[in-house]
């Protein structure tokens, strides 16, 4: 049976059970400021259990794509090196909101995994919760009773707090789980052991391939737990391990999801993968870490997380870092290759998850970009390897210090680095190297600690309205806050029942704005405003339980945004979307939104493209976009609307966002710009008034951005622009012809350029004569040391490599005072660092101790710069001491 197959039978069985099949969720999160990426099936449905939204349905199954590689749930480190860990993976899953509970979830994962799979009903095992004294938390001997229907008791195992109740994260929906393993060690072994022994033991052939948490609890920031007015059952089980059981393998890698990849990388290396054969070779590793990689970075960018230095970004770009250095060591890959393999992903991948074969060109080519970055980096970071080596030959040993800065600055493996330094007899400071991670790590959990506190429910409400798409200002309640406390200040976060402040979403900024308490003086100011999830939370720095017992919890409040701000807002947000369809129309129709940013001050739109745009092209664009608001094109919307409806009439839609049942469809004349969007837009185009292209860059490997500005903006920039060019006029006295005198200006300029030029030459060329009568000669060395007049360290550079090209057996120190701080130069013949190993970096280092300063170079050229500018007759003396001991 195929991994296409055992997926689409999952699906079926759980649709014969009434639930409703829904589509994975990007892996990427937004909106969520607990996560960055899914790491489980049930991160879609938090609002469901937190009762923030209504389920769309009572009973969903689904494949969610989900990705571990930080915090609570990290597998980084066992990926490749074991058969059954991964970064990216699938998590097969069923769910009842409020529904059905312990009975149905037992037995139907029961009749899946014995009928319709048929797997060998003697070696499952399972667990249930034996209870928690610290917590008061009972056995469960309701799941116990139904598994002792279904399985022989002597299968049914008790497990821990750690092993068997499961919770979201510190606070939230919680409650017992129940577990089912695998043994799938050859029958001779489990004669000798019992699987029940190995359960949860870390045996590679005793595996956990379903959990069904059922949700009975809510744990608060006190640490307390409550009772939930609703149960839930959250399941979760491993695709790539219940392949790899289905169809007999003993590595979740031999399967035929992991094979493909696999066997391209043996083509690509001409190394054979061996399956563990002879053992786990470090090329086997190498291979089932490449084959993981590629996967969790793949469907990381086409749901819209580009490899970057910061947040999930750098998440990725470590990842694809990491594969690319199993490559390099153990493969001998010094070109880009893992980009190869997207194709095949994509092919594999493209009936469940299509957004990667669509977007297929452009995630293949940022990662060759990225590859080829960091295999530049590699190289670079073996170049300063090598003066450290040199550094540190007495020692033996390279310091943490040095070792964390390769790691950090240069993003080098630490294994690495020490593979290199053991092929010139030196180790590494481990230790030392460990406990620099220990002071980022300290910096970062320091800076990113806060405390928040529980919800303060005032008012109970089903769900938050948005009323800001229609007015500015409306009367609403105050239905719950909570206080957020960091090391810096104090914030409060409040829920309204209802609300007109656009919540930061889609790239565009929440608004501002403030709370009046009715017949009260009393007001709240409104810094920003977010969504949690599907919660609308407004932000502020007013201590609102202070006020709150002031008024003795009345909770009628007039909320006002502020107006200018969301109006210069919404004429960019609609700019944006009259932008992407000007640069579809005049780059062609890959460009594909990767990101954006709109305030009141600007809009900053990225999108797929891998050329630098030509000057020609942004002033198309921009006359296009233009064109369109002058037009004055009258907004068509529609609001919840069924997305199937959405995408007939041809609406764009984002990769990377969850979409609902329903959406929202803006339509600036349906044959230029129709897309799904939740921002605030313009009555009319004409309303924007006028835009301008303030810049085009690269933001990342196949990325483009544009930065403009609009109505009283642009006017600005244009009106700034025009004062420039009056000035510069003026102070040509007003030619007739301003570019022409520009250019006659430039053409002096150059002409003036070319004959200092040739004066320095000639310069140089009669210092080097005089120079090479001062040379004194010993032991078959011919030894200059000089204080030289000239103005600039180029000059001092040429004169070392004029003496060079004239004199053999050199070896040459010369000084200067250059922008009036001391430089000092050494260069050495190529012979004499080979016959008699002088080295100009090391000699320069030294003489640098002079003159307050510091220096390298290449062993025959090398330079140095300092502070003190009366040491450097100490060099020249010391140097004479240096070369003849």
């Amino acid at each position: 049976m195929t991994a296409q197959q055992i997926r689409q039978q999952f699906l079926d069985f759980f649709q014969s059970k009434q639930h409703k099949i829904v589509p994975s969720a990007p892996m990427v999160l937004k909106n969520d400021p607990t996560l960055m990426f899914t790491n489980a099936g049930m991160n879609q449905f938090k609002d469901f259990f937190l009762g923030d939204k209504i389920p769309t349905a009572k009973r969903i199954a689904d494949t969610q794509k989900c990705l571990r590689v930080s915090g609570k749930h990290n597998d980084l480190e066992e990926v490749g090196h074991d058969t059954y860990h991964h970064t990216m993976f699938e998590m097969l899953g069923n769910w009842s909101f409020g529904d059905y509970f312990k009975k149905e979830a037992i037995e139907w994962a029961w009749e899946l995994l014995t009928e319709v799979y048929k797997l060998p009903k003697e070696r499952l095992y399972v667990t249930v919760f034996e209870g928690d004294t610290k917590e008061n938390l009972a056995f469960d001997q309701e799941a116990f009773d139904i598994w002792a229907n279904l399985v022989d008791k002597a299968h049914i195992l008790k497990g821990n707090k750690k092993d068997n109740f499961w919770e979201m994260g510190a606070t939230g929906p919680c409650g017992p789980c129940s577990e089912i393993h695998i043994d799938l060690r050859p029958q001779i072994e489990i004669d000798k052991i019992p699987g029940a022994e190995r359960v949860n033991n870390d045996d590679p052939q005793v595996i956990e391939i379903w959990n069904n948490v059922f949700m009975q609890f809510n744990r608060k920031s006190d640490g307390s737990l409550e009772q939930l007015p609703d149960k839930h059952v959250d399941t979760g089980m491993g695709f790539e391990r219940l392949v790899r059981v289905i169809q007999g393998k003993a590595s979740n890698y031999d399967t035929d999801i992991f094979m493909p990849l696999i066997s391209e990388i043996e083509k690509i290396s001409g190394i054979k993968y061996e399956q563990g054969i002879t053992g786990f070779s470090k090329t086997d590793i190498a291979m089932r870490v490449i084959s993981d990689h590629i996967r969790a970075v793949s469907f990381a960018i086409a749901d819209g997380q580009m490899p970057s230095n910061a947040k999930a970004g750098y998440v990725i770009r470590r990842i694809l870092r990491r594969a690319i250095r199993y490559g390099y060591t153990f493969l001998g890959q010094k070109e880009p290759f893992i980009y190869k393999l997207v194709a095949i992903l994509a092919n594999q991948m493209k009936d469940v998850f299509p957004e990667l074969k669509a977007q297929e060109g452009f995630v293949a080519n940022v990662i060759k970009e990225e590859e080829a970055s960091f295999l530049r980096t590699l190289e670079n970071g073996i170049k300063l390897l090598e003066i450290e080596i040199q550094k540190n030959d007495a020692t033996k040993i390279i310091s943490g210090k040095t070792v964390f800065e390769l790691y950090d600055t240069f993003g080098f493996p630490v294994d690495l680095t020490s593979l290199i330094a053991r092929e010139n007899n030196l180790s590494i400071d481990e230790d030392g190297f460990l406990k620099e991670m220990e002071i980022q790590k300290a910096r970062s959990r320091n800076a990113a600690a806060s405390e928040t506190g529980d919800w303060i429910t005032i008012n109970e409400i089903d769900k938050v309205e948005f009323v800001g798409y229609d007015v500015f200002s409306c009367e609403s309640k105050i239905t719950k806050y909570r206080k957020i406390t960091t090391k810096t200040n104090v914030q409060f976060q409040i829920v309204l029942d209802k609300t007109p402040f656009y919540a930061e979403s889609g790239g565009q900024v929440g608004d501002t704005g403030k709370l009046v308490f009715k017949n009260t003086p009393i007001e709240i100011e409104v810094i920003n405003t977010k969504k949690e999830n599907e919660l609308i939370i407004h932000f502020t720095n007013d201590d609102v339980e202070e006020i709150m017992a002031s008024l003795s919890n009345q909770s009628n409040v007039l909320a006002s945004i502020n107006t200018e701000n969301r109006i210069l807002t919404t004429n960019n947000h609609t700019a944006t979307h009259i932008l992407q369809s000007a640069l579809r129309q005049v780059l062609g129709s890959h460009i594909q939104q990767k990101g954006s940013l709109v305030n009141s001050e600007l809009l900053r739109f990225d999108f797929s493209h891998f050329t630098k745009m030509a000057d020609v092209e942004i002033a198309k664009v921009e006359e296009i976009t233009n064109q369109k608001i002058r037009e004055n094109i009258a907004l068509d919307e529609k609001r919840n609307i069924p997305i199937k409806q959405a995408l007939e009439l041809g609406a764009t839609a984002l990769f990377g966002e969850k979409y609902g049942d329903f959406v929202r469809v803006i339509t600036f004349d349906p044959a230029y710009s129709i897309e799904l969007c939740g921002g605030t837009h313009v009555s009319a185009t004409g309303q924007i008034g006028l835009l301008k292209i303030i810049s085009e860059s690269s933001v990342a490997a196949g990325v483009r951005r544009i930065e403009a500005v609009t109505a009283d903006g642009a006017e600005k920039i244009i009106a700034q622009k025009l004062k420039t060019i009056q000035e510069i006029s003026e102070k040509l006295k007003n030619p007739k012809d301003l570019l022409k005198a520009i250019d006659g200006l430039l053409e002096e300029k150059s002409s003036l350029e070319k004959k200092i030029e040739k004066f320095e030459a000639e310069q140089v060329a009669h210092i080097v004569l005089q120079l090479v009568s001062k040379t004194e000669s010993k032991n078959g060395i011919h030894f200059l040391a000089q204080k030289l007049e000239v103005s600039s360290a180029e000059a001092v550079k040429n004169i070392a490599f004029g003496l060079k090209n004239k004199i053999e057996n050199l070896v040459c120190v010369l000084v200067a005072v250059t922008d009036e701080k001391p430089h000092i130069a050494v260069m050495i013949s190529d012979n004499l660092v080979k016959e008699k190993a002088l080295n100009a970096s090391n000699i320069v280092r030294e003489l640098a101790k002079e003159i307050q300063g510091g220096g390298g170079g290449q062993p025959f050229f090398a330079t140095a710069g300092g502070k003190d500018v009366s040491g450097l007759e100490k060099v020249l003396a010391k140097a004479k001491e240096i070369v003849y001991i």
